[in-house]
């Protein structure tokens, strides 16, 4: 434990030590060669960092001695203020707030366009309402990551059980049907000025701040254009807020998918608080989703917050980074563990943002005969942030417990070659980025640059397999592994992303035993294929030859996650997956052509899968700490999966290696082949019996090998 503790001061001094490069600052366009100079970055959470706040008001507690006074008046707000700072890409900032708000009305921010770091004043204290306010004020209760519980969420009227209170939750996605149970949005059962949704917060809280959208839906058109807000120590006597003397009337959305932050002139204490619609788009209905910025008050009496809440012993960065802060955290994870880490970079993105990984090995830049080689890859979609920060904090524990000796974290480094690559897709992060965890919508920062979605922009050689096999090609003249790319995905005209060039030359120079790729927006693992066989359908279940030992891969990660598999937790959006333990087969789900899983199992011989960490996407930095403990374990199991298998090298009769020797398993229509210049052989497999104790028989694996690279 004194190696342990002296390595995670260790790396704090580190972080502490590096020279100050502009904190804050964005990655660049294209990369700065400067991008080697260190920068500092706090590691001090949220709610250490000291910041000026206005009075809080309080609304009247429940009735009893002097209930009948008359509560202190909010001071009203003063014009708007700029920060003194300038950030450096004003040009693409909206314009500033008129000087003087309209009476009746504050200052409101859209998600997407939340680079101005403007603050509105209230007395002499300012409240910032751009990516700062959310990141460094306080944090959102938790509809969106669901640590609001339905039984907190109470409305005044719904229009049916689908469209109820527990669906008003920011960025929440309605089914494609749209159907009774999973619809977009809180919805009221008729339009008109009575109408409210609150949120019983359980303890006195500090509210600063709402988030609103409209209905996510793709038939109809629903929001609310402007609302009250109202607090209340009981839920009974409640107390709007207001602007000098009248009620404040906060300016709501005007489209039903961008998120509007509106700051409370100053903070309100209470346990409840009610949003009142009072107007809501001319030819819709009053529905909307939303978020609560707010700091709950200590209360060391509360035993039900005391038993919910989840800390973590381990002293890792837990922040978001942006593009430039990721490099200088890995320089910083490399100088504390030079001899088992390696930066590289697989190329660049559209903007010029090198793909950065880092190998951790006992041998780095060197591949070993017969040590499996891994490879975790997140961010291919920018906005989906939770995997990307996992990466960062994986590397710094590897790094910590390897220095501490940890023998469990020892073995796994010594004979396993481990990638991560944190950002695949580093300009649409950036974008995310400059939005921030809450205002950036649900696909923001999605795609890369040019518009591509990087998941489903991989070559589809399912397609022509099974027209192959639907022909009964004899001899073969496809092959059932090993695939080669259509010459035209490799013409400089295909639209393909240069992100996906990259990753392509990088799974085809490094022989990947098993990978998985981190999203976001669900809590689940999906498993190959991800694409129907069946023409004309979009969900299927659709196996793999292989499919017993992907399913044990998925539940791997998922039976040792906190939440995959704890069947009382509330599903995310519209899918429970609570019937396969928290994993599913993508086709089954629904149908993308052309996904890195189904490309990898096809062109090579990695086993990838998707594993969904979080039903936010980007997560506020203050929930990184929890989300690292519900996902620790699993991936540290996972990566030990790729030892699950048989290993060593295919000779010849002469005891010469065979290299690019075909592999076929007796009853597995899906071979492997040796590396292409040697003859190691690492299969990934293992013994499958029925979980219900069925007469099932076992496998026998029977080798048989071809010493050509055509195919049988």
């Amino acid at each position: 434990m004194a190696r342990r503790g002296a390595a995670a001061l260790a790396l704090a001094l580190a972080l502490l030590a590096v020279a100050p490069a502009g904190v804050g600052a964005q990655g660049a366009a294209v990369e700065n060669p400067d991008d080697d100079v260190q920068e500092t970055w706090s590691l001090e959470p949220w709610y250490a960092r000291p910041e000026p706040q206005p009075e809080p008001f309080s609304p009247p507690l429940p009735a009893g001695p002097g209930a009948g006074e008359r509560g202190p008046r909010p001071p009203q707000p003063r014009p708007p203020k700029k920060a003194t700072a300038k950030p450096k890409k004003a040009p693409k900032r909206e314009k500033l707030a008129p000087q003087t708000p309209p009476p009746g009305k504050n200052i409101k921010r859209k998600g997407v366009r939340t680079k101005s770091s403007e603050k509105a004043a209230s007395d002499d204290h300012g409240v910032p309402l751009a990516r700062d306010a959310v990141r460094e004020g306080c944090p959102p209760l938790g509809l969106e990551t669901l640590k609001i519980t339905d039984f907190q969420l109470h409305a005044s009227t719904s229009k049916r059980y689908g469209l109820g209170a527990h669906r008003g939750r920011l960025n929440i996605q309605a089914g494609i049907n749209e159907n009774d149970f999973y619809d977009g949005a809180w919805c009221a059962g008729r339009n008109d000025l009575h109408q409210w949704i609150e949120v019983d917060a359980r303890r006195l809280t500090k509210f600063t701040g709402v988030i609103t959208q409209g209905r996510n839906s793709l038939w109809l058109s629903d929001w609310v254009t402007s609302y009250k807000v109202m607090v209340s120590n009981d839920s009974h006597t409640w107390v709007t807020v207001k602007n000098g003397s009248a009620d404040m009337i906060f300016e709501g959305n005007s489209e039903k998918e961008i998120p509007v932050l509106n700051e409370l002139p100053v903070p309100m204490v209470a346990r409840y608080i009610r949003i009142n619609p009072q107007s809501w788009f001319d030819n819709g209905s009053i529905c909307m989703r939303m978020e609560i910025l707010g700091c709950p008050l200590p209360d060391p009496n509360n035993y039900y917050h005391r038993r919910n809440e989840m800390t973590t012993t381990d002293d890792l960065d837990f922040k978001h980074h942006s593009h430039k802060e990721m490099r200088q955290l890995m320089k910083v994870v490399n100088e504390m563990c030079p001899n088992i880490t390696r930066i590289y970079n697989i190329g660049k993105s559209h903007q010029g943002l090198k793909l950065y990984a880092v190998e951790i090995s006992d041998h780095p830049g060197e591949h070993e005969v017969g040590e499996p080689e891994f490879h975790y890859i997140a961010g291919a979609h920018g906005n989906e942030v939770l995997g990307r920060e996992l990466m960062l904090l994986l590397m710094q524990f590897l790094c910590q417990e390897y220095l501490a000796g940890n023998l469990r974290i020892v073995r796994l480094v010594e004979e396993t070659r481990i990638h991560i690559l944190p950002s695949l897709n580093p300009d649409g992060y950036e974008k995310a980025y400059e939005g921030g965890s809450e205002l950036g919508g649900w696909s923001l920062g999605r795609w890369t640059h040019d518009g591509i979605d990087i998941n489903n922009n991989f070559p589809d050689l399912n397609t022509l397999l099974w027209e192959a096999e639907d022909r009964q090609n004899i001899p073969r003249k496809v092959p059932n592994h090993y695939i080669a790319i259509p010459e035209w995905f490799l013409s400089e005209n295909a639209t393909v992303a240069v992100e996906t060039r990259a990753v392509i030359a990088w799974m085809e120079k490094i022989p990947f035993v098993l990978g998985g790729n981190l999203q976001g927006g669900e809590l689940v693992v999906a498993y190959p294929y991800d694409m129907v066989r069946s023409l004309w359908k979009t969900q299927e279940h659709t196996p793999t030859p292989d499919d017993h030992v992907f399913r044990w891969l998925a539940y791997s990660y998922a039976s040792t996650h906190r939440l995959m598999t704890d069947a009382r937790r509330r599903v995310c959006h519209t899918e429970d997956f609570q019937k396969e333990d928290g994993t599913v087969n993508g086709a089954s789900w629904h149908t993308v052509a052309g996904s890195l899983n189904d490309f990898s199992y096809l062109h090579t011989n990695c086993f990838e899968l998707s594993i969904y960490v979080g039903c936010d996407k980007y997560p506020h930095e203050s929930e990184l700490p929890e989300e690292w403990e519900n996902n620790r374990e699993s991936l540290i199991v996972f990566m030990e999966q790729v030892h699950r298998g048989i290993k060593g090298l295919v000779r010849d009769l002469h005891g010469k290696g065979i290299p690019n020797a075909v592999i076929s398993v007796e009853g597995v229509n899906h071979d492997i082949r040796t590396e292409l210049k040697s003859p190691t052989l690492i299969l990934l497999f293992y013994i499958y019996s029925h979980a219900k104790g069925s007469q099932e028989t076992r496998h026998r694996w029977l080798f048989k090998m071809a010493f050509c690279g055509k195919g049988i």
